[in-house]
């Protein structure tokens, strides 16, 4: 069982997923945990890595840290994404795996799951197919250090490092710039531009038709200490992180603009990628351990964007 007064270190603990874990570890009792911003600790340096974990001895790790973004960003920079991924993976794996951490959190994604899988996506699929060619350099990168984590816990005869797969997240200090953020967060900065702005229409990437399962990263972070405060970890390796109910992206967007109150009209550009026409994950692994999600869609749609009027829009409108 995990000590409240345990040394743990969240890695990327300014964004979407970090921040929500530390809410969490701290609305549970635990021991502010350790963080260190960019420019005290750069995650790409193996040194500056290694002199760390050597200093702060962390007991549990939780690795958030890595670069994210949606279709436009994973084509456009797809060698920094690889790049960047890996290196902080590698580097924070290394350093941990040397000092003896009890265990470590690492996120995977659902995108490095086939794109023709088997819905809803179990563990075991991963592998058997190609991944959806839009997210290919952030789904490799992510599959490296998956099975990084697979390889340790088999030669050392172990499970600390533990990778975890959540399906499309978001919530508070996700980001939302529609160049690069993911598709929720992105169609909430749309909508709600096109409500201030007056726009009589938004017009959106594909379809509409593919479907994807959205977890609140506060619901992510709860699994995650579920998963760290385990005696035994009775189940196998990987563990999906899922609500188990998908919606279409046309049903999202509907969603997203009657949370914003935009009542213009949405047209599809059918001549933009779809991605992956679904994305369930199975998550009987994790709910066997006696987890289950607890925010609603509708619930967290509403919060988020109540977050991001109070956050991201007043700094933009004191900037402008």
């Amino acid at each position: 069982m995990m000590k409240h007064d345990a040394v743990i270190y969240v890695a990327g603990h300014a964004g979407l997923i970090g921040s929500a874990v530390i809410r969490r570890l701290e609305q549970n009792g635990y021991r502010t945990p350790i963080t260190r911003r960019r420019g005290e600790l750069d995650l790409q340096n193996s040194g500056q890595v290694s002199e760390f974990f050597e200093e702060a001895h962390p007991e549990y790790v939780i690795l958030a840290a890595g670069r994210v973004g949606g279709i436009v960003e994973n084509q456009t920079f797809p060698a920094d994404f690889m790049d960047e991924n890996m290196a902080i993976q590698l580097n924070l794996l290394k350093a941990a795996r040397r000092v003896g951490v009890r265990r470590l959190i690492l996120f995977g994604s659902s995108c490095m799951y086939p794109r023709e899988c088997p819905q809803p996506m179990a563990e075991h699929a991963l592998l058997s197919g190609k991944p959806e060619p839009t997210s290919l350099p952030y789904a490799i990168s992510k599959l490296a250090g998956t099975y990084l984590c697979l390889a340790y816990n088999k030669q050392d005869h172990d499970t600390r490092f533990i990778p975890v797969i959540p399906n499309s997240a978001y919530g508070p200090h996700d980001n939302f710039d529609p160049k690069s953020a993911h598709v929720l967060s992105a169609l909430m900065a749309r909508f709600h531009q096109a409500k201030v702005s007056g726009a009589e229409s938004v017009v959106l990437w594909g379809s509409g038709s593919p479907r994807r399962e959205f977890i609140h990263a506060d619901d992510i972070a709860d699994a995650c200490v579920h998963l760290l405060r385990q005696d035994d970890l009775a189940v196998e390796l990987p563990i999906n992180i899922g609500v188990g109910q998908d919606v279409s992206i046309k049903e999202l967007a509907e969603l997203i603009a009657e949370a914003v109150g935009y009542q213009g009209r949405v047209e599809w550009d059918r001549t933009k990628p779809d991605g992956a026409p679904r994305k369930l994950l199975d998550s009987e692994r994790i709910r066997s351990l006696g987890w289950k999600p607890t925010v609603t869609l509708a619930e967290g749609i509403a919060a988020t964007y109540q977050w991001y009027l109070n956050h991201v829009d007043r700094e933009t409108s004191q900037v402008s």
